[in-house]
Parts: structure tokens; sequence; C-alpha cells
């Protein structure tokens, strides 16, 4: 399935239930807790106006947020539902990303996963991201989030 780009009027509510049942397994995993127990839909058509977000399907069972920043196009909120992962929608995405870096003028993607996800590294090592930062939350004395980019070539 093709990524489509997400815009008013659109289900926000709906795709914050996909970003919940997604990360779902990182319940009582992360700490400190994940930033989504403060997403709302409102947040996510703010994102979407002052960003990007993309979708694939209808309903959405994959989504993406996009945000320039000056040196990356940083990529958050990964989700796929648990039904339909592993079947490429997540590269899928990934490659969308691509696309619009480019088009923005942007040299590389960027994000950021938390320590404890050790198969979220592997999977983006496999995808061409380095890690390049390793950084706390407010009030932590050790690392909680690791910080990949992936420059795009060619």
């Amino acid at each position: 399935m093709t990524p489509h780009q997400a815009v008013d009027p659109y289900d926000w509510p709906a795709l914050l239930a996909l970003i919940q049942r997604a990360f779902a397994g990182m319940e009582g995993v992360i700490d400190p807790p994940s930033s989504l127990h403060s997403l709302t839909p409102a947040a996510i058509a703010d994102q979407a106006r002052s960003g990007e977000v993309w979708v694939i399907g209808r309903p959405a069972i994959a989504c993406l947020f996009l945000t320039p920043r000056a040196e990356a196009l940083y990529v958050g909120k990964l989700a796929v539902d648990p039904a339909h992962q592993g079947k490429g929608h997540g590269r899928a995405l990934l490659s969308r990303a691509e696309t619009r870096a480019r088009a923005l003028g942007l040299p590389a993607l960027e994000l950021q996963t938390r320590v404890e996800l050790t198969a979220n590294h592997t999977i983006f090592q496999r995808l061409g991201f380095v890690q390049t930062a390793a950084t706390a939350h407010p009030g932590y004395d050790r690392t909680t989030t690791l910080t990949f980019r992936r420059p795009l070539v060619g």
C-alpha cells in the first residue's frame, strides 16, 4: 500500500487509537512512561498542520510523523498496527520520509527510541541508521533515549 498524507478533515481519534495499539508493548517496559500518554487527537491534528502526518490504509494501519529540523527530517511516532506488522509498512513509510527529506533539501533522517527497546535499535540499524547520541529525560541520571540518524545518499 502507498502512504498518503493525512490532513484535515481526518479521523484523528482513530489515528491515536492506532498509535496506542502499536505502542502498547512499551507499557511497563520504558521509564519514564511514553509521551503517548499526553498525545491527543488535537495534538495529532496540530502535527499535521505544523509538520506532516503520513498514513497507510483507509482506515490507517500504519503512520508516522515528520518534522523538518535544521539538519534532518525528524521521524516520530512510527507506528504499525500489530495485526499488520512484518509486512513492509514501516519500510514504506521510511521510504516516504526519505523522499520528503530530499524534497525539503534535508541531508538525513533522524529519530529517537528508548534505550530499553533494543529490538527497535536493531531494526533501525539494519535500515541504515547509526546511533549518534544518548540522552536522559529531565530528572534521570541515566540514558533514557538514543538518537539515530540515516544520511541520505545519492
